[in-house]
């Protein structure tokens, strides 16, 4: 690994912003929510909040995507925040306040991906290397926001894009897609790191993280830079 401390330095700093306040918005997005349909659990424990603190997971939230940034040359990170405690069941409307709590984190994130894309505009009345390092907090923050919305979209239960589905599922068939909420790490982790490794091997693509997530993600990427006048 060719990094100097330097390079660790300046790569952990143009995205340890962006990923902060990625993940402290889209949780609290879900505390939020559901706070305001009738479940105050999260709110109790103090993580309808901005404070990033309440949402860290040490190992998820910092050693993960670190390792991973560099291991990878910046290409790739993953990771996780502590999931905001919701009881469905006191809920309003369990079964559809279940979709909306749901979708709130990675409406979030796609809100935070709008807003990082217009602020680079602002970044006309900066000077020197402060304008260039903002910029790349600006431009990292819209691809880790969009990443965060996509990949949480997956319909796999525990995330997000699973609850929608099992909040919208006939009852019968989401009590059993629910059931796969204990096996749902233990998927994403190999469809994210032994499928591709495998196919690897036999010289067959199974990379199903790029297909899912990467590809969908430059898309809306490209989207949005043209939506606010890049090219």
């Amino acid at each position: 690994m060719d990094f100097d401390l330097t390079t660790i330095a300046y790569t952990a700093s143009v995205w340890a912003l962006p990923v902060l306040i990625a993940i402290t918005l889209h949780e609290a997005a879900h505390g939020w929510v559901a706070w305001r349909l009738g479940d105050d659990t999260a709110y109790q424990l103090g993580r309808v909040t901005f404070n990033p603190l309440k949402h860290i997971d040490p190992v998820g939230t910092i050693l993960l995507p670190v390792l991973m940034l560099l291991g990878s040359g910046g290409r790739m990170m993953f990771g996780f925040a502590k999931p905001v405690p919701v009881n469905f069941s006191r809920l309003f409307k369990p079964r559809r306040d279940m979709v909306l709590v749901a979708l709130a984190g990675p409406l979030s994130n796609l809100l935070i991906a709008l807003v990082a894309t217009a602020l680079i505009h602002a970044t006309i009345y900066l000077d020197g290397d402060f304008r260039e390092w903002v910029t790349i907090n600006l431009v990292n923050a819209l691809w880790i926001n969009l990443l965060l919305c996509v990949f949480n979209l997956i319909p796999l239960p525990p995330l997000d894009g699973g609850r929608v589905a099992v909040g919208l599922l006939p009852a019968a068939i989401a009590i059993r897609f629910a059931r796969l909420e204990r096996f749902g790490f233990v998927i994403l982790i190999g469809a994210i790191f032994v499928l591709p490794y495998v196919g690897e091997q036999f010289g067959i693509d199974l990379n199903i993280f790029r297909w899912l997530v990467g590809i969908p993600t430059e898309y809306l990427r490209g989207l949005i830079l043209s939506l606010f006048g890049f090219n």
